[in-house]
């Protein structure tokens, strides 16, 4: 299963926001054992690195902490042409239209995303951490 990864579900994990830091863990940590695939976007990685060296306001450990996931994740690039086609997309955010667009070009089985209702319109099905571990558990529902 290859899901492309919200910037949310990341800052979750790596900043134990509550009540989302375990949800969000478990989806890195079954990228991590190659359970499933995890992308993410360049565009993610650039907001990952600008709002974890706010939060942390310590350059090094912010650093580590994306070397860390780097280790886990594809980074996919982000064209021009999807910057034009996600203004395409009937979605009210353009990041996250951008984000829909990249996961469809790269063929991406689902958005995994603390917001689901704000991929309405998205050429590729959003899920949120705890539909997704409900999958791996077989359960669906």
């Amino acid at each position: 299963m290859k899901l492309l990864i919200d910037t949310n579900i990341i800052l979750d994990a790596l900043m134990m926001r509550e009540p989302w830091a375990v949800s969000a863990q478990a989806v890195l940590l079954a990228v991590a054992e190659e359970r499933v695939e995890g992308f993410i976007t360049a565009s993610t990685f650039t907001d990952l690195y600008y709002l974890l060296r706010k939060h942390l306001r310590d350059k090094e450990k912010t650093r580590q902490a994306l070397l860390g996931l780097l280790t886990s994740v594809t980074v996919l690039d982000v064209n021009g042409t999807d910057c034009e086609r996600a203004f395409e997309l009937s979605m009210n955010d353009y990041e996250d239209a951008l984000l829909a667009w990249c996961g469809k070009r790269h063929k991406a089985d689902s958005i995994v995303t603390r917001n689901p209702k704000h991929f309405e319109g998205s050429p590729v099905k959003a899920i949120s951490p705890c539909e997704l571990l409900k999958i791996f558990q077989g359960n669906p529902d």
